[in-house]
């Protein structure tokens, strides 16, 4: 295995991991609390790789671990939990598809990195297999919700490419920058969720763990292998990993809950998922013209003496 498909694949755990998110929600957290989840994934996972590395932000990096929190994590979750509640899942996912689109957009702004047909077809490609995979006829849309759904898209997407052009400090590893993330991204959600939602109700052992698996399993080292992959990959390369979150929720969906999949579904899961690799290949680079052979060298005609210079 080269060195770069071992970075997709380790970055890939990321979004298979955040696909089981919807099958532990409903099946070992309290209902109608998403704010509260997004919290308690952020801000414990955050605290714990903060006293791991025992480093803290310094300089300009106070304001800019704040900032990436706030769209990787803070504006993200519960922009994407007011879709969810606003929208059906199929559609809430489809709007959110477009992020692919929204990172090659501003890649190109952010970065300079100038979109190719590949990654736009790719990035089409897998927003259409995702609806196909989700979407049903008769799905309602709710402006609000649609909104949020898209607002959620854009702010990981400026996250993402933010990430990957802000780099980090030297001196201080993936593990620190995503424990920053997360612990600025949890303290923005704190006031929502306890005006939104009040105080958490009491949990039983399931619900602990469940919470545990996502605070992290499903976030400490997801969000780590993602923001190392975001610093290794090209931004492009990295979001279209994101299909790979609903095929294992449908594939979740399918092995866990009884839900079924049609070859409709089926279809779309196989572009969604070819439309992810093709996204991971290297584009080939421009070949060099070839130096002139020795005999062709020799049999070209000498260039004219350059005319003397008129002082």
């Amino acid at each position: 295995m080269s060195r770069k498909a071992a970075v997709v694949a380790l970055t890939a755990l990321a979004p298979v991991s955040w696909g089981s998110t919807y099958f532990v929600t409903t099946e070992f957290l309290p209902p109608d609390r998403p704010l509260l989840t997004g919290l308690l994934r952020a801000l414990p996972a955050g605290l714990l790789l903060l006293a791991l590395t025992r480093k803290l932000p310094s300089g300009a990096w106070w304001w800019k671990s704040a900032v990436l929190g706030a769209l990787n994590i803070g504006a993200f979750f519960p922009l994407l939990f007011l879709a969810a509640y606003r929208l059906p899942g199929g559609v809430a996912a489809v709007v959110g598809s477009v992020g692919p689109l929204l990172v090659v957009g501003l890649a190109a702004l952010l970065l300079g990195d100038r979109p190719t047909v590949r990654t736009l077809t790719t990035a089409v490609a897998a927003a259409f297999g995702v609806s196909l995979v989700v979407l049903k006829a008769g799905a309602a849309f709710d402006a609000v919700g649609v909104a949020a759904g898209l607002l959620s898209a854009l702010s990981m997407s400026v996250g993402v490419v933010l990430t990957k052009r802000w780099g980090r400090p030297e001196g201080v590893g993936a593990l620190a920058l995503t424990g920053w993330q997360l612990t600025a991204g949890g303290l923005v959600i704190l006031p929502v969720a306890l005006l939104v939602e009040g105080p958490p109700p009491a949990l039983t052992g399931t619900h602990l763990a469940g919470y545990a698996y996502l605070a992290f399993g499903n976030t400490a080292i997801s969000y780590f292998l993602w923001f190392r992959g975001i610093e290794r990959l090209s931004a492009a390369s990295v979001t279209l990993l994101g299909p790979l979150s609903l095929i294992t929720a449908a594939v979740i969906g399918w092995a866990a809950l009884g839900q079924s999949l049609g070859p409709v579904q089926l279809l779309g899961m196989a572009l969604a998922f070819g439309a992810t690799l093709a996204g991971q290949l290297t584009p080939k680079a421009p070949k060099e013209p070839k130096e002139p052979k020795a005999s062709e060298a020799l049999k070209a005609p000498a260039a004219p003496a350059p005319a003397p210079a008129h002082r």
